[in-house]
């Protein structure tokens, strides 16, 4: 569930085509792309109001921008795609995407760190939006007004623009908002099971922990799906599950101290039996 939770929720401003102002991004972020602790092309930032909590990465990917915008920003198979991703994180359960006449919907649920009956989950409906698409730029929005335990207003926003020589600079977007129930549950969390976890940001000699460490432990986890579904691209359609469950796990054990929670061999019999289960309606 927290894997959710760790989703301003409200009031982004997304111009139809942000490829300037992502550029620019890039070019400022330059020489902390180029040097820190993620030994990775990366940039990680959060926020955390009283009744919201927001994490970004910004990323450079060695993929040409036509392979990520045809991955994420495709109207028929992107949300599958999307699920293809979701379905990496530990606390994702099911997910399954459908197109209508209303537009794409992508059904997720989510629970704990360790396999459990659908019954025993949260399912949360994500409406799949591409807001913008140009030659070199592309931003694909999914949006849930509600979510378990009070909160609302979750948005995961990917956009990308073309940095040339097959490289594309990404941002991702994690964020939602809560009320007095969402906001006990992770005081819960944290004050027990969560209470020595921590996020990716230095804070007073040590990396920040509470809910900024969740926001960032979360978003950081939905990059490397992210990161782990493009690179799963490359091989033959039938590798490529298993290699994404194989590469997403081990990009997480490079940052154990945050993101360590099972044994390989446990994760990936786990996901191997949650994606066949999402093969099916539920």
């Amino acid at each position: 569930m927290f894997a959710l939770m760790g989703l301003t929720l409200g009031a982004f401003s997304w111009a139809d085509d942000n490829a300037p102002a992502l550029k620019d991004k890039y070019d400022t972020l330059a020489p902390q792309l180029k040097s820190n602790v993620f030994n990775r092309p990366i940039y990680l930032d959060s926020e955390e109001t009283s009744s919201t909590l927001k994490g970004d990465i910004y990323a450079v990917v060695d993929y040409p921008f036509a392979t990520v915008n045809r991955a994420f920003n495709d109207p028929q198979q992107g949300p599958a795609n999307w699920c293809d991703v979701l379905i990496l994180h530990l606390n994702t359960k099911y997910c399954r995407a459908s197109v209508g006449g209303n537009g794409a919907t992508i059904s997720m649920n989510v629970g704990k760190k360790t396999e459990q009956e659908l019954s025993d989950t949260y399912r949360v409906q994500f409406s799949y939006r591409s807001v913008a698409t140009n030659p070199d730029y592309f931003q694909v929005d999914l949006s849930a007004a509600t979510g378990p335990l009070s909160t609302r207003d979750y948005r995961i926003v990917l956009e990308a623009v073309d940095i040339g020589k097959g490289h594309t600079f990404l941002h991702l977007t994690y964020s939602y908002g809560f009320g007095t129930a969402g906001r006990i549950a992770m005081k819960t969390y944290l004050a027990t099971i969560g209470s020595a976890k921590v996020g990716f940001t230095k804070a007073s000699g040590d990396y920040v922990g509470g809910v900024r460490g969740l926001v960032e432990r979360n978003t950081m986890r939905y990059y490397l799906a992210i990161d782990a579904y493009l690179a799963s691209l490359a091989l033959p359609a039938d590798k490529r599950v298993d290699q994404r469950f194989a590469t997403w796990f081990d990009a997480t054990e490079q940052y154990p101290r945050q993101l360590h929670e099972l044994d390989r061999q446990e994760y990936l019999q786990m996901k191997k039996n949650e994606y066949q289960r999402q093969q099916t309606a539920q």
